[in-house]
């Protein structure tokens, strides 16, 4: 898949997951995770932060409403998940938050304008992470940092089943990164790794959009699944995720 049919794909799914309304909100929330991010990342007043993948801004609001002095700007490709967040921040009133969209590639900021970059569970999407985490120094402020929170494989899955499964569902998922990995991808754009915390995620997943779920399942090691706990119900599956939580800080 080329990389703009990966950013469609991606498009495309998240927009069928935002309608899915709770269930999507069964996949991605977690209240203690939430509060645990939001006081590592040490926000201070006066900065310029950047969610990047916002999708319904489960960083970038309640970023902006702990911090009225700062400035928060959620980004993604998905053009209507924005919108509803628009709507949302004036009938909260929340004046210092701001959604943009964007082609998936390119930020659309100028350069050393951030003093925070956050992103959760939104970089296992992203076709060409070489160059978005380059974007991420570029607009970067010297000295600024980059909090990522993603989900990893692990330490077993050697031949990436939990990719496999994550692809079953055709919404651009591209690959988890070890944080051996992260720390390499980083470091190659001038980011140092400082800190990190570990995490983990109860995933859902409905089975009618996870065809070829058998055909994974023979293809990968038992252990190696079984490392997941997968579980299955008459309409979902579910498995479990560890998470990495990295904080990187932009060299001067």
């Amino acid at each position: 898949m080329d990389m703009k049919s990966s950013i469609d794909a991606t498009r495309k799914g998240f927009e069928e997951s935002f309608a899915s309304g709770d269930f999507y909100d069964r996949q991605t929330q977690d209240t203690a995770h939430l509060i645990r991010i939001l006081s590592f990342i040490n926000i201070e007043d006066g900065m310029k932060l950047l969610d990047l993948g916002t999708g319904s801004g489960y960083l970038s609001f309640p970023i902006a409403k702990n911090h009225p002095g700062c400035d928060v700007a959620g980004l993604d490709i998905v053009s209507t998940a924005l919108e509803a967040n628009r709507t949302r921040a004036r009938k909260e009133g929340i004046p210092n938050l701001s959604f943009v969209c964007y082609d998936g590639i390119d930020f659309p900021f100028e350069a050393g304008m951030f003093d925070l970059v956050v992103t959760r569970y939104a970089l296992h999407h992203f076709p060409d992470i070489e160059h978005s985490i380059s974007e991420v120094n570029r607009v970067l402020k010297p000295g600024g940092k980059l909090f990522i929170s993603d989900p990893c494989p692990n330490a077993c899955d050697t031949e990436r089943f939990v990719d496999d499964y994550m692809q079953l569902k055709k919404d651009g998922h591209i690959k988890f990164y070890t944080m051996e990995e992260w720390k390499d991808i980083c470091g190659r754009h001038g980011l140092a790794f400082a800190d990190s915390f570990q995490s983990s995620i109860r995933f859902p997943k409905k089975k009618d959009t996870a065809v070829g779920f058998e055909a994974v399942l023979r293809r990968h090691n038992k252990t190696v699944i079984a490392s997941y706990d997968l579980a299955e119900t008459d309409t979902e599956l579910y498995i479990t995720e560890q998470v990495n939580n990295l904080l990187f800080v932009k060299e001067k």
